[in-house]
């Protein structure tokens, strides 16, 4: 039987990892993104409010898709943290602007706390072809 090895997957057009961990982890078919926060490509946190925040998250989640060969339409699960429960209405409206009709599985859950204080992150799982 042969065991699955994990693939890191890392790109420069989404902010580096900021901790001990990778931007996404392939296995098998399978692509686990750690959550992405509002930060550039450079690390440096976004201004604005929840909308630019989440457009940001979106920019950085693309591009470790794309790293890994996947796009949006190859999600089938993502979490999304938010520091307020009352931004939900605002971040849903953007991020059905990416995904489109393609509806994944998904939580939504307020949290006390998120890393540099931000509003909000998003982590996806995404069923890829593999060759």
């Amino acid at each position: 039987m042969n065991k699955l090895q994990p693939e890191t997957i890392s790109t420069s057009k989404a902010p580096a990892a900021i901790g001990p961990y990778s931007q996404a982890i392939k296995l098998g078919n399978l692509l686990f993104t750690s959550g992405q926060i509002p930060l550039n490509e450079d690390g440096v946190l976004v201004e604005g409010g929840i909308a630019e925040q989440t457009h940001q998250v979106f920019r950085n989640l693309q591009a470790v898709l794309e790293a890994a060969g996947a796009t949006f339409r190859d999600v089938v699960k993502a979490t999304v943290f938010l520091k307020d429960m009352n931004t939900f209405s605002e971040v849903n409206e953007i991020y059905a602007s990416y995904f489109g009709d393609h509806k994944p599985a998904r939580s939504a859950v307020e949290v006390a706390r998120l890393p540099k204080d931000v509003l909000v992150e998003i982590e996806l799982i995404a069923s890829i072809h593999v060759e």
